[in-house]
């Protein structure tokens, strides 16, 4: 009887395994290629940079002339009346006029003070500075998928724990009722052993509703449906080699964060570069060709018309503005200043973040050792504590003790990797080094 109820137990965990292996095992590096296909703010992110680099062009800076085509047609009808210098006079009701104007005129700006030259660098610098939002966002979202990944790893390991302790449970319930049924046992030893196996399925219980919960989450960051249902790798591998000196070194390069404050400077002296310019003069041809034609029902000239080129040049120089143009200048050189300051401050920034981390980091390596070793110590005490349950040595409170300690230390060790995991993620993010 006893070894029937132990292998209806093991059968059923076989076909929750089985089950299990049946999904679709979603690896990292497919969950990432998902994001960057699917997430919302990286698709956004990415439009806004298409949108920055369609306006680098020389038409928006200002370098090409522009043409414009113009039809105007005026139309009355008067009572008029005149009176000459000899005293004649003539006067006509509802006398018609009409006046019709059309053509294309060319106007182009061919010196503004090196103002378009600036404006187009400018415009470069902005698409720089949409790149590097771009590359801020993806970083930032693949962080959040690594992160989400790997927890939802942990609590499948944790899930993996518990259906474990949920197996060793059971046959410590059928034994103390074999034990009970031959008077071997009290019925207080049956009843302890149900309270634990009740307890052990809570948890259970708990720990499918975190699992679930943790897959809706990282389905939520793909941009997919969150019943999709899969399950992830079993293993959680942390990169033990990192350097910091390498890590500081990749993020003075390569952090966006850091990149979009030097663009932000150039940024601002492009900007300091167009304020000057309006110290010189601009100069801005022009040309058009145009068609001019009128009636009147009263006067010396009942119709007229004319056609043809018209071409020159306007030159303009602002001589006074209320000192409006050093006043501009003045605050231009300022934000030029903060944007100095600002860079200075993300370094510090990024240095005290990348320090802490790496510190965070190195401490999780030796829990990691640590708590392997006590889960292998565990499993010993639990493997020997079972074969003296089993033949009676040893009360069931020292059995429960050795079961939860098991329990306990798979999940210290399985949370050990998983801030280890973080802390490289953090890392590599602040160094702008994750791979995608």
């Amino acid at each position: 009887m006893k070894n029937k109820t132990i292998l209806k137990t093991l059968i059923l965990f076989l076909l929750c395994l089985a089950k299990t292996s049946a999904q679709e095992v979603l690896t990292i590096e497919e969950a990432i290629k998902i994001a960057l296909e699917n997430n919302f703010e990286i698709r956004i992110a990415k439009n806004n940079s298409q949108i920055n680099e369609t306006n680098v062009t020389i038409g928006n800076a200002g370098m090409l002339p522009t043409a414009t085509a113009s039809v105007t047609d005026n139309n009355s009808i008067q009572n008029s009346s005149q009176t000459r210098q000899d005293g004649t006079s003539t006067s006509l009701d509802n006398a018609k006029n009409n006046s019709l104007n059309y053509g294309v005129s060319i106007g182009w700006t061919v010196f503004d003070g090196m103002r378009m030259f600036a404006r187009l660098d400018q415009l470069k610098e902005l698409q720089k500075l949409g790149d590097a939002e771009l590359k801020r966002t993806i970083l930032t979202k693949v962080g959040q998928v690594n992160s989400a990944y790997y927890d939802l790893v942990q609590q499948q390991q944790q899930l993996a724990a518990l259906d474990t302790t949920i197996v060793i449970s059971n046959q410590r319930l059928t034994l103390a009722k074999n034990r009970f049924s031959i008077g071997k046992a009290s019925k207080l030893e049956v009843l302890n052993a149900q309270v634990d196996l009740n307890s052990d399925q809570v948890a259970l219980l708990r720990q499918k509703e975190s699992y679930i919960n943790a897959k809706i989450l990282l389905n939520q960051y793909l941009a997919r449906d969150p019943k999709i249902d899969f399950k992830v790798v079993d293993n959680v591998t942390v990169d033990n080699q990192l350097v910091f000196d390498n890590l500081l070194d990749l993020a003075q390069k390569q952090n966006p964060a850091l990149e979009a404050q030097i663009i932000n400077k150039r940024i601002a002296e492009l900007q300091l570069k167009q304020v000057k310019a309006n110290r010189y003069p601009t100069v801005t041809l022009n040309s058009g060709y145009n068609f001019a034609e009128s009636q009147s029902s009263l006067g010396f000239t009942s119709q007229a018309s004319s056609r043809g080129l018209n071409y020159g040049f306007t030159a303009s120089l602002n001589l006074f503005d209320g000192f409006n143009q050093h006043r501009n200048e003045k605050v231009a050189k300022l934000d030029i200043e903060n944007t100095k300051i600002a860079i200075e401050q993300q370094g510090m920034i990024l240095n005290t973040e990348l320090s802490r981390a790496f510190q965070t980091y190195l401490t999780n390596l030796e829990l990691i050792d640590l708590e392997e070793e006590n889960e292998n110590i565990a499993r010993q005490n639990l493997n020997i504590t079972l074969d003296k349950f089993n033949i009676g040595t040893i009360t069931t409170l020292e059995f429960r003790t050795a079961q939860l300690n098991y329990v306990n230390a798979k999940v210290r060790y399985s949370n050990a990797q998983y801030e280890a995991k973080l802390s490289e993620i953090a890392l590599k993010e602040l160094a702008g080094n994750i791979s995608f």
